[in-house]
């Protein structure tokens, strides 16, 4: 194994570790709210989505600020960087307050997807207490970056390790209740305390290593808080809304329609629930390889050596595509056996069944686009990826997976399962194939433009 492989392959699989760990904490509540009732399976399907379409938009802001943070590390910069990441707490208050106002106001979205009324209530108590974790979410996101920035995730991962220790009891013992100590069971709403709860240790924790950690020292965070340098300012918000907006289309084309099948009844929302969260659970592995290859990159281009930037982006897209196949085949062959994994209920598994085993397409070509748009911000290039979001995933993928699940038109002559939450998944990956193609091919363009510069800039 090549020495920039096994760096990529080293960050990526400390990322991934704090991921699965962040993402067990979704697991722990569709296995808590599975064995409460089908109805709280449900309305944790829609209310998860609506809390993950909002607070994984707003993080990827932060997140959009990567390369420029690994860039200045790259080019020997500490105290530009502790400057930039200070100004940054700027960004993460303005992504706190429009999370909040989004969070509390749930309504017009809910009435939107059409969710039927006797979940809108159990859904707005539920994003209601999860609003007060968004400071910490965030917040710790910022720290998160600093820390890929630098190359060096495992603290991270560790703090992330150690919520989830907290977070699977605290879900148990609040959800399901504890009548040995008093404590009845609350089903959704104690599964979003125990999210209140394990968000703010992860974020009391972050902030210590911040303050004490030797790595941070050469950065001189602990400075007095600038005003806010509005030229900085404007650039953080040039890359990180084009980031952030990129993310939220991606990630609305997955979790709105948690929303919409609603429509198709409990069990195909509970099945579909179940599918989701296996999906994201194996979109961990190219977010992690997507966020490792990238930080390479942006360091390289820092160090001013484009040849090394292009030979981490082989190296890392070399270790997606064997992953890729690994995980997705692994969902494929064992799908029954996962679907009776999440929950007891006949109806929901064996609807979940038929859906994992669509999990394999789906997965190969959302890994691959994923890395592509993480590369081509290190380049610069945001807007384009953002279109072909927009117009795919959004036009064609949510557009006429809703369209063939609600039977507005019957494409079950090409293969579509009409009326089914299938449908959506299908419509998903034939979007993603389309996008994987464009941006693939804006990433070759970039990569070309940058092989074309003068060769003393290398």
């Amino acid at each position: 194994m090549s020495a920039e492989r096994a760096t990529i392959a080293r960050h990526a699989g400390t990322v991934l570790v704090g991921q699965w760990a962040v993402m067990a904490f979704g697991l722990t509540d569709t296995w808590v709210a599975a064995r409460y009732d089908d109805a709280a399976l449900a309305a944790l399907s829609v209310g998860s989505a609506a809390y993950i379409t909002i607070q994984v938009s707003l993080m990827g802001v932060v997140q959009a600020l990567l390369p420029l943070w690994a860039e200045l590390h790259g080019a020997g910069r500490p105290r530009a960087l502790g400057r930039s990441v200070r100004q940054a707490l700027y960004v993460c208050l303005l992504t706190i307050a429009l999370g909040l106002l989004a969070l509390l106001n749930p309504d017009p979205l809910l009435a939107w997807t059409g969710v039927p009324e006797h979940l809108q209530a159990m859904v707005r108590d539920y994003l209601a207490i999860l609003a007060l974790s968004l400071p910490a979410a965030l917040l710790f996101r910022w720290f998160g970056t600093i820390n890929q920035a630098l190359g060096r995730p495992k603290l991270v991962t560790w703090v992330q390790v150690l919520a989830l220790g907290v977070k699977v009891p605290l879900s148990i013992v609040l959800a399901l209740g504890a009548p040995q100590w008093g404590i009845a069971p609350m089903g959704l709403i104690g599964c979003a305390w125990a999210s209140v709860a394990v968000q703010y240790v992860m974020l009391a924790l972050s902030l210590a290593l911040l303050r004490y950690a030797d790595l941070y020292t050469p950065l001189a965070l602990w400075r007095r808080l600038e005003a806010p340098h509005w030229r900085t300012q404007a650039r953080f918000l040039r890359l990180g809304v084009a980031g952030g907006l990129t993310i939220a289309v991606e990630v609305t084309s997955f979790t709105l329609v948690a929303l919409l099948v609603a429509r198709l009844g409990v069990t195909a929302t509970a099945a579909h629930q179940i599918m989701a969260n296996a999906a994201a659970l194996l979109y961990m592995v190219p977010l992690s390889l997507s966020i490792a290859t990238s930080a390479r990159v942006s360091y390289w281009l820092g160090a001013q050596h484009p040849a090394r930037a292009q030979n981490a982006l082989r190296e890392g897209l070399g270790l997606l595509v064997v992953l890729a196949l690994l995980f997705g085949v692994a969902i494929w062959l064992f799908n029954d056996a996962l679907a009776a994994f999440y929950t007891p209920s006949p109806a929901v598994q064996a609807m979940a069944a038929t859906l994992l085993q669509w999990l394999l397409a789906y997965h190969l070509v959302d890994a691959s686009q994923a890395l592509f748009v993480f590369v081509l911000r290190c380049y610069g290039v945001t807007l384009l990826p953002l279109l072909t979001y927009t117009l795919c995933l959004w036009g064609l993928g949510l557009g006429l997976g809703h369209a063939l699940a609600i039977g507005y038109w019957d494409g079950s002559a090409l293969g579509f399962a009409v009326g089914s939450p299938l449908a959506y998944w299908q419509a998903s990956t034939l979007a993603l194939l389309i996008t994987d193609g464009i941006v693939g091919a804006l990433l070759w363009q970039a990569l070309r433009r940058a092989n074309a510069r003068p060769a003393a800039t290398s």
